[in-house]
């Protein structure tokens, strides 16, 4: 007689409070860390630091809706990890709720696109795999813009558009090898959707936050 054991399916029970975890460790370290070197500097006081997590958690959850939900839900906890750590240190100031509400709001826009892009891109089929890899790329090489053309941070500026060229290529590499048809729009999307990144960062975000 055989026996067939039935592939493990990930459940909200398992997954959701990993994820709050994670989320409120990577919001405690991201405020702790800040400062400490040049490197951490940078590293932590990112955009792309933040949700490209929710990208690596959409690729290792095998549920499409969970993912996507999760991507939200991390967003939510780092915020709340984040401003929470900086009350304790003092450090919260006048505007510092209204900042956590525009970076919450952001949190919950991009966090389930980037949770469903790391998922699409690892367990996804058809012609959605592409675009979704080129999303994950775009959220690096719309901080290097946003370095460079705003903040004139060049050198800085152009370790993000290295990375994010290398993390398009390398995507692009494993979407052909896969076989997945036209893997080379992902390379084509990418700096296409970074530049609408870089203006949303422009146009909407950066004057939300100034308001405070």
């Amino acid at each position: 007689m055989t026996t067939a054991t039935a592939p493990r399916r990930d459940t909200p029970a398992a997954v959701l409070p990993a994820v709050v975890a994670f989320g409120l460790l990577l919001g405690w370290a991201t405020y702790t860390l800040h400062g400490m070197t040049p490197l951490l500097e940078r590293a932590t006081n990112s955009v792309s630091t933040w949700i490209i997590w929710t990208a690596v958690a959409g690729a290792l959850i095998r549920d499409r809706r969970l993912a996507v939900w999760s991507g939200a839900l991390m967003m939510l906890a780092t915020c709340a990890g984040y401003y929470t750590t900086s009350a304790l240190g003092d450090a919260f100031g006048a505007g510092g709720l209204g900042t956590a509400a525009v970076w919450s709001v952001a949190g919950l826009a991009g966090g389930p696109l980037l949770g469903w892009a790391g998922w699409t891109v690892r367990h996804g089929q058809g012609d959605a795999r592409p675009p979704a890899g080129a999303a994950i790329a775009m959220v690096v090489l719309g901080e290097g813009l946003w370095l460079g053309l705003r903040l004139r941070y060049w050198g800085e500026a152009a370790v993000f558009l290295t990375v994010g060229a290398l993390l398009a290529a390398c995507t692009t590499v494993f979407l052909a090898r896969a076989g997945v048809r036209r893997p080379w729009l992902c390379a084509v999307l990418a700096p296409l959707l970074a530049l609408a990144f870089y203006l949303a960062e422009l146009l909407v975000l950066d004057r939300l936050i100034g308001s405070f």
